[in-house]
């Protein structure tokens, strides 16, 4: 039964949103967030399972005790090395067990995590130390190259360094002194170090946490600034979303998959989760599908599985995934980063695997929209807002209407989890950030349900003979096709079009196919405007941390390839 207007505002004007109506039964609207700091919530599970794994890594296992004791000797060694409240710590480390020691024992003294991707080039990480003058970093041995070259243009007074296995007590056996001159090993300052207790420093919620970089419309790095009641709020907002709930599973076999990196908002929230509903983390440092799954083969049952799209059709496309009954092991997959095509998602619910899909960003630290796991899912639908966020749609050009219902319009969002600000930068700060509503970038659609469609980023819109064509409606096509692996549209310049559509294509393994084929394959789906009139097959594609697919590395190399010609 539809709404009247008059009811329909009486409920607006109470807080209530269209999307309310299609919460699971037992996630709340409006929750009352604990008052904790993000490294207390290492106690919840270290009280109530101590002995239980809070870790798997390369056959080696921590429980969550365990994992509270280094934790406190870490960071009682980092308060005697001069670490203190306000500092900046780059933790420059893959997802590993160092990540998640470092990580906890820097926030509970008051310092401000920098997280940093081990692979950047030593330029990318000149620029960020600069920006946020660290005083200290915590790295892997296998990046020391670019990290000398760092520390030779910006002075860092502490640097601590760890290897793939380095998370004991047994020491380095001599590898620091060979390190250089306020340079640490890592094992050797956790085993210097035997003082447990809790640090003693005045720290408030709304202080930062961490400094999450992102690229930004400009491709210019930019800090968004967590708070700790961002990232809690965060936490809860996730774990309340319904993901321990699928299988019914007993906390005492909860247990979830990261192969996405620690670093990434995406990863550290998973992680943060974990904890928060002591669930065992199954770390993997790197991401090779062969060694993937015989790992997965050899699981009895994971919980949840965070991943993306890039990953998930990896897995599901990989020889194995019927052999060992995928669908039997994973709970519930949730693919986020980027948008998942709608061939992908049948693929994984024709398993017999819970799909979820959501949308957020650095600037939300990581949650913003999902599908509700028990109400009504919509294909190809980002979900709804979860508890405590507001969305709106605004006009294109100046991004202050709101469009009508089913129109599109660029996402603005609000609430707990929204970042603080960007780092040292108020101008990009007061042009992103308005009364608390943040300018994501993307576009989107909304129904009559308050469910979000994401038409495609503002800024990767191609218009091709004056006509809009938003890329992902593209890429759905490509992935259609038979022989296709992976597909990515772009728009490059052109000089009759202004720009026209170009195809990115990474084949299936053992497939062979034309250009012709795929631009006659998608004249039967597509309007003539929106056709791709190049097309390129590649062995790969450039791809982000956590793997989603770069397009705008894409189009800024066909850009450079025609300055150049």
């Amino acid at each position: 039964m539809k709404m009247t207007a008059d009811k329909s505002l009486e409920k607006q004007s109470t807080g209530y949103r269209r999307w309310h109506d299609h919460y699971d039964y037992d996630v709340p609207i409006s929750v009352r967030y604990p008052r904790i700091l993000v490294h207390d919530i290492l106690q919840i599970p270290a009280n109530a399972h101590p002995d239980k794994p809070a870790l798997l890594y390369e056959g080696k296992e921590m429980t969550f005790w365990e994992l509270r004791e280094l934790v406190l000797r870490f960071a009682n060694a980092l308060k005697e090395l001069g670490v203190k409240k306000g500092d900046r710590v780059g933790i420059h480390l893959p997802t590993c067990p160092q990540y998640l020691i470092a990580y906890r024992a820097v926030l509970s003294l008051g310092a401000i995590v920098v997280n940093l991707n081990p692979l950047y080039p030593a330029h990318e990480l000149i620029i960020i130390a600069g920006q946020t003058e660290l005083t200290t970093l915590i790295t892997i041995d296998k990046s020391l190259p670019g990290v000398r070259e760092l520390c030779r243009a910006c002075k860092i007074p502490l640097v601590i360094v760890s290897d793939s296995g380095d998370f004991t007590l047994e020491g380095s056996q001599g590898k620091t002194e060979k390190l250089g001159e306020g340079w640490h090993w890592f094992s050797d300052v956790l085993a210097g170090c035997t003082n447990t207790d809790l640090i003693r420093v005045e720290i408030s919620s709304e202080d930062p946490a961490a400094i999450q970089f992102t690229g930004g419309t400009t491709g210019t790095p930019k800090g968004a600034v967590l708070t700790h009641a961002n990232v809690v709020a965060a936490t809860v907002q996730a774990s309340l979303w319904a993901m321990p709930r699928i299988k019914l599973t007993p906390v005492e076999k909860l247990s979830t998959l990261i192969v996405l990196p620690l670093y990434h908002v995406y990863g550290n929230l998973v992680s943060n989760w974990a904890l928060y509903n002591c669930a065992t983390q199954i770390l993997v440092p790197q991401f090779n599908i062969d060694k993937l799954m015989e790992l997965i083969g050899s699981m009895k049952e994971i919980s949840y599985f965070p991943t993306v799209p890039t990953m998930a059709s990896a897995i599901m496309n990989h020889p194995k995934a019927r052999e060992i009954e995928i669908g039997k092991i994973f709970g519930v997959m949730n693919v986020g980063a980027a948008s998942c095509p709608l061939e992908l998602m049948q693929q994984i619910k024709n398993a017999g695997i819970f799909l979820t899909e959501g949308w957020a960003m650095s600037e939300t630290s990581c949650t913003g929209t999902g599908n509700p796991i028990m109400g009504a899912r919509k294909l190809g639908s980002i979900g709804i807002p979860v508890s405590d966020t507001d969305v709106k749609l605004v006009d294109l050009e100046k991004g202050e209407t709101e469009v009508p219902l089913g129109d599109p319009g660029e996402l603005l969002i609000k609430g707990p989890q929204i970042m603080k600000e960007y780092w040292n930068n108020p101008a990009e700060t007061a042009n992103q950030l308005k009364d608390g509503w943040l300018s994501t970038g993307d576009i989107a659609t909304m129904d009559e349900d308050g469910y979000l469609y994401i038409v495609d980023r503002k800024k990767d819109m191609i218009i091709a003979g004056g006509f809009n064509v938003y890329p992902k409606e593209v890429d759905e096509v490509l992935f259609q096709h038979p022989k296709v692996e992976f597909g990515i549209a772009v728009g490059v310049p052109d000089e009759y079009r202004g720009e026209t559509v170009k195809a990115f294509i990474v084949l299936k393994e053992g497939e062979t196919a034309t250009g012709k084929e795929i631009i006659d394959f998608c004249r039967e789906k597509l309007a003539p405007y929106k056709v791709p009139k190049i097309v390129e097959f590649r062995e790969s594609l450039p791809q982000s941390a956590v793997g989603k697919v770069l397009r705008r590395e894409l189009r800024a190399e066909e850009i450079g390839n025609k300055s150049n010609k």
